[in-house]
């Protein structure tokens, strides 16, 4: 009887998280969208392709978008949002920009630019007015800039103090979440390709994910406190490989384990949203863990580039390809 109350059991928990299937608030057009950033259960901001931001203030029924005069060829693969008028978007690829609008996105300015050779920012995080930018090693070491003014001013960390990346190592533009800026005001972030590692405290720990070519490695790191840290990723170009694409530690990276139920594919994003439960999605559709990441279970076959949860953890938001947004009661 206890076997059949379990099983009963868990067979309830997966109806009932595959009938709360993520909601599909807009696509259509070309538009890749990466960037994403929930200022509200309401209030949404997203980035990508074609010099595009969009933005919504009314949970995703009406968007106002946007392609940034000048930019119009540029990539956005991220976005700060601070409130419903104030945003940051950072510009992949050399010339590197920085942009920030005080007006809804009617006006932009540039608060930063790098014209380094070799310059590709992949990724920024923010702490209230605190925020880091990583990008793709230049001469050996990977690029860090930080602000304390929410993005008004930025400065280079100097390269001596940079962290050094193995040959063929770099991080993925794949949804703005390979770098965190943790509660201390001290970045962590991952890396992949050839080799993939996990960078906290000026610590540089191996980390057993899928890697060992170009596509492969970590994409993205979300932790809960701090010692529990989950990093996923894979192979981007096999999207339904499970094999090592997700890895948690407890004890901030001293040791990893993976699930005993892997996310189903590979992973682009990971977000904790609270208590044990944890979101992430990729290519081949979103996962949801309510118990700490010792299994996942599907709830969507959409594809998306990333997911980030509301400041109430009551709804996630997701945007991908084909200019899709989507969204997820909690």
């Amino acid at each position: 009887m206890k076997k059949i109350f379990l099983l009963s059991f868990v067979i309830l928990l997966n109806c009932g998280l595959h009938a709360q299937m993520v909601k599909i608030l807009t696509s259509g057009t070309k538009t890749s969208l990466r960037g994403l950033s929930v200022v509200s259960d309401k209030t949404v901001w997203v980035s990508g392709s074609s010099g595009t931001v969009g933005f919504t203030s009314d949970g995703g029924i009406n968007w106002h978008w946007i392609n940034v005069n000048g930019f119009e060829k540029r990539d956005f693969r991220d976005i700060e949002a601070f409130n419903d008028s104030t945003a940051i978007i950072m510009a992949v690829d050399k010339p590197a920009y920085i942009l920030k609008t005080s007006d809804a996105g009617k006006s932009w300015r540039t608060v930063y630019s790098n014209f380094e050779k070799g310059m590709f920012l992949d990724a920024m995080d923010f702490n209230k007015n605190n925020g880091v930018v990583i990008g793709d090693p230049i001469n050996g070491k990977f690029f860090v800039a930080t602000t304390k003014d929410a993005g008004e001013t930025w400065l280079d960390m100097p390269f001596t103090q940079r962290p050094k990346a193995d040959s063929g190592e770099a991080c993925f533009a794949s949804s703005g979440t390979n770098v965190r800026l943790l509660i201390n005001n001290k970045p962590v972030f991952i890396s992949g390709g050839v080799s993939s590692h996990f960078y906290l405290d000026k610590k540089k720990i191996f980390l057993p994910i899928l890697q060992g070519k170009e596509s492969t490695g970590a994409n993205s790191i979300a932790y809960k406190n701090k010692k529990m840290f989950v990093a996923v990723g894979g192979d981007f170009n096999a999207k339904n490989d499970r094999e090592r694409n997700c890895f948690v530690t407890y004890n901030a990276g001293k040791t990893w384990s993976a699930p005993v139920v892997s996310p189903l594919g590979y992973r682009s994003c990971i977000e904790f949203l609270k208590q044990n439960t944890w979101i992430t999605c990729g290519l081949n559709g979103v996962d949801i863990s309510l118990n700490n990441c010792k299994e996942f279970t599907s709830i969507s076959t959409d594809g998306f580039h990333v997911c980030r949860k509301s400041p109430t953890a009551n709804i996630v938001y997701f945007a991908g390809s084909n200019g899709r947004v989507g969204s997820y009661l909690l």
